[in-house]
């Protein structure tokens, strides 16, 4: 089949070697003959680094490519959405993103329905279907106390889950569901139930508290839905602050497991947002955007809605 191009123009694929712990690496000949198949027109570019992959995106984008597909995971995507973007909006109108999971357990693709496996998910490229969805724009704390922008796509973590979740990205790929066991264990033993401030667009709450959550996607780790009221295209970040004892970690962590019936719960408290939420703490808790450590608190969750077309 002679290569066509898209509605939206050649496709720039953007693929992560280090995804999946070196699992997309190895699909590079299935992602070609898939694309090959499929008829796309693409180019190929391969990175080993969220800096070189954003980098590669800003400059697919300034070439005049304006259909970038992001290969492997959520630091994938996340490395791809930031490089669409210079001086606070996206480098090109309406850029179009396609995600190809490639077997690396990436999770904004779970919120749409969208295939994880490589030949299907090529297929979503191809057409014209597109859904314009909702990012955050996160102002975090960094290590010298710098305020540093980065854009997120899915779910962040701020307390207890963020701290499970740095825990649990530590090491290779093997044994991962032992890797999850310790490290929740580990994220427990050193989390304090702490008074959190939670400022929305109409209201401030103060809480005690040892997690929050910000969804816009639903899905973490792998599947977890852990924000089942969010949809990455409303318009609204949800927040979910779990208070009571920490005890309530692990009560809740059946519920969690039963697809994301946790809420509502007397000791979690839901808060909306259409402009933004910000979450300060005397204590430095620390801050997870799409499994990735962004910082610390003080940290400002702003709502930038549908400014890209996510391909579906």
């Amino acid at each position: 089949m002679s290569p066509t191009t898209s509605p939206f123009g050649p496709l720039a694929v953007l693929l992560d070697q280090r995804a999946g712990h070196g699992a997309v690496a190895r699909e590079v000949d299935a992602v070609e003959h898939a694309l090959e198949a499929w008829g796309l027109e693409y180019r190929l570019h391969v990175g080993d680094s969220s800096e070189q992959l954003r980098r590669l995106s800003a400059s697919a984008l300034d070439e005049g490519y304006r259909f970038l597909a992001a290969v492997g995971d959520d630091a994938t995507v996340q490395a791809v959405v930031n490089g669409m973007f210079r001086e606070g909006r996206p480098i090109v109108e309406a850029p179009v993103l396609g995600i190809v999971a490639a077997g690396s357990r990436s999770d904004l693709p779970l919120s749409f329905g969208l295939p994880g496996d490589t030949d299907r998910a090529i297929g979503h490229l191809a057409g014209a279907d597109t859904y314009p969805f909702d990012l955050m724009k996160v102002a975090v704390t960094g290590r010298d106390g710098t305020r540093t922008i980065r854009y997120a796509h899915n779910v962040a973590e701020i307390g207890f889950h963020a701290a499970a979740t740095i825990a649990a990205s530590r090491g290779g790929a093997r044994f991962q569901n032992l890797k999850r066991f310790t490290a929740f264990w580990r994220a427990y033993a050193n989390t304090r139930v702490s008074p959190v401030t939670i400022g929305t667009d109409r209201r401030t709450i103060e809480l005690e508290a040892w997690s929050v959550v910000i969804g816009n996607g639903q899905f973490t780790d792998g599947g977890i839905r852990l924000s089942p009221r969010s949809f990455p295209g409303d318009g609204v970040l949800d927040g979910l602050v779990f208070t009571g004892p920490k005890s309530n970690a692990y009560r809740l962590l059946p519920r969690i497991f039963r697809h994301g019936d946790h809420v509502p719960d007397p000791s979690i408290t839901e808060v909306h947002a259409k402009l933004r939420i910000e979450i300060t703490s005397p204590r430095t808790l620390p801050v997870v955007a799409d499994g990735q450590r962004l910082g610390t608190t003080p940290v400002t969750f702003q709502v930038v809605p549908q400014q890209i077309l996510l391909k579906v």
